[in-house]
């Protein structure tokens, strides 16, 4: 059924399933026919043009984007008794693949205007022990990728990209994804450019990095049955890659169409109440992966809005440090207050192709009506 004002969900995948449907399904026959199901031509089709399309000389097809960001610490050789810088609002999986290398996590607070880690914080937590930074493009934000990138140089330490919400987005007219040393991401169903399952990727212009994740993606293998390295099973999905590679060509459509629905809140949500809305960077751009609003408001708000039959949701309600799963790292309330304050009054709106423009005002009335 199609949106209207008053029943409109978080996220529907209507308006993307009606368009590329044909050609997904064309796609299924042409793998089911091949008989090749395993890292086969669509992928290595599909490497080739993400690649091009990020900018960078090379990508590596991998199951999810936790597994881009373990597989790239693991080729980085980051290990027990290294330190990596990320920032302290992130989803979960990011400090999750440090903690799988044995490494340690180095939270730094994000910039209070646009949820990405603040770069001026970072000088200040590298030591001896620090080997990389991570730095997230959340919310479909482009972080501040040249001072970013200068910092490492400075200290001689790996960059990689998070770019598991953002693909597209830039930073002083270059792709992220394509800044750092390695760059993952993820095509989780619901991202810009989303598999039908799990799949990830790495970006890389390094060609013997890019050997390497080969090897670590198979088992370690380069040769059938020869194992030089312990390796992991960890292979994008030769049925993924093809229908990523129809999605892909409707990307850029499908962020402007987020980038419009954005321009429609950013608009007439302007000095409501009390309502914060997300800033982007000099110099950079968002695709709007969420669009995410601050509220002291935001539970009641929240409750209005369902009520009105507006679906919302929270990203993220717990920061990393004080997950019980990281209680083992002695944080506290407090330790973090930016991410934390995030946390409580953050509130993610309705933004994805095919939301149209009616219901966009329908939501921004709805919630000036509350006010």
């Amino acid at each position: 059924m199609k949106n209207t004002p008053g029943n409109i969900p978080f996220f529907s995948f209507s308006r993307i399933n009606s368009i590329e449907r044909n050609e997904i399904f064309e796609q299924f026959k042409k793998v089911y026919d091949s008989q090749y199901y395993v890292l086969g031509t669509s992928v290595k089709q599909f490497e080739e043009q993400f690649a091009a399309y990020c900018g960078t000389h090379y990508c590596v097809g991998v199951g999810n984007g936790l597994d881009a960001l373990f597989l790239s610490l693991t080729a980085l050789d980051i290990g027990r008794g290294d330190e990596v810088i990320l920032p302290s609002n992130t989803y979960i999986a990011t400090v999750l693949a440090v903690s799988y290398v044995g490494a340690t996590p180095v939270f730094v607070e994000p910039n209070e205007a646009t949820f990405n880690i603040n770069y001026k914080n970072i000088e200040t937590a590298i030591t001896s022990k620090t080997k990389a930074i991570i730095p997230v493009h959340l919310y479909g934000q482009a972080c501040e990728m040249k001072q970013i990138m200068d910092i490492a140089e400075r200290h001689s330490l790996f960059v990689i990209e998070d770019n598991a919400q953002s693909q597209g987005a830039m930073n002083n007219n270059k792709r992220t994804g394509s800044f750092g040393t390695l760059n993952c991401t993820s095509f989780y169903p619901a991202k810009n450019i989303g598999a039908l399952g799990d799949a990830g990727a790495i970006n890389t212009n390094d060609e013997k990095l890019k050997v390497k994740l080969h090897e670590l993606r198979n088992y370690g293998s380069k040769v059938k049955y020869v194992n030089d390295v312990i390796g992991y099973n960890s292979r994008l999905d030769e049925l993924q890659a093809a229908f990523l590679s129809v999605k892909l060509k409707y990307l850029e459509q499908w962020n402007r169409e987020r980038q419009e629905v954005a321009a429609i809140y950013n608009s007439l949500l302007k000095g409501v109440g009390d309502i914060l809305l997300p800033a982007v960077a000099d110099n950079s751009t968002s695709v709007y992966h969420q669009f995410v609003i601050r509220t002291g408001k935001r539970n009641l708000l929240m409750e209005h809005l369902n009520k009105n039959g507006i679906g919302t949701l929270i990203h993220y309600p717990i920061p990393p440090h004080l997950q019980k799963a990281y209680s083992h790292l002695k944080y506290v309330k407090g330790d973090f207050p930016i991410a934390e304050t995030m946390a409580d009054t953050c509130l993610s709106l309705p933004v994805y192709p095919g939301l149209q423009k009616n219901e966009a005002e329908f939501i921004a009335e709805t919630m000036k009506a509350f006010y």
